[in-house]
């Protein structure tokens, strides 16, 4: 069995706001845009992924969220000219947004940006969530088949 090394990880946010579900579309100049949820990634200074998930949704969002539950795993290859060949793991975390203040956002999305972040409410349903280009794919997919699911990890008898 071939074990690929983890070259990068990062920690983003499913970030439900009641009905709506929190997207930043992403435009770079010369390519048609999509969308990505809140999240970046794992630093050397963060203690653990979740930590890096609080940090990247104030950084992009000013935000603050709460009740943070594993949803899902994606992991594609990657490779950079300063990083070996290897895998990229993206921990995607279900949470709940407790406040924002976008004036607040700060970073380098916000300080040096290759293009536009704009933050952005779809409807949490299969087909607000299909009316944009979330990506990874894998990620759109499992939100399109897992509404219910994913609502009910946040769902106050789970423990």
């Amino acid at each position: 069995m071939t074990v690929r090394p983890v070259v990068k990880r990062t920690a983003r946010a499913i970030l439900l706001d009641d009905d709506d579900l929190i997207l930043i579309k992403r435009t770079k100049p010369g390519h048609a845009p999509y969308w990505i949820t809140p999240g970046g990634g794992v630093e050397p200074s963060d203690a653990t992924v979740v930590d890096a998930l609080h940090r990247e949704v104030d950084e992009e969002l000013g935000a603050k969220v709460t009740d943070v539950v594993p949803a899902f795993v994606d992991t594609v290859h990657h490779s950079t000219q300063h990083a070996a060949h290897g895998v990229k793991v993206q921990h995607f975390f279900v949470c709940r947004l407790e406040t924002m203040d976008l004036s607040r956002r700060h970073g380098p999305e916000v300080d040096e940006p290759c293009g536009t972040y704009e933050v952005v409410r779809v409807p949490f349903t299969a087909a607000g969530v299909t009316s944009v280009d979330v990506v990874p794919p894998s990620l759109q997919s499992f939100l399109r088949e897992n509404i219910e699911g994913v609502r009910a990890l946040l769902a106050a008898d789970l423990g």
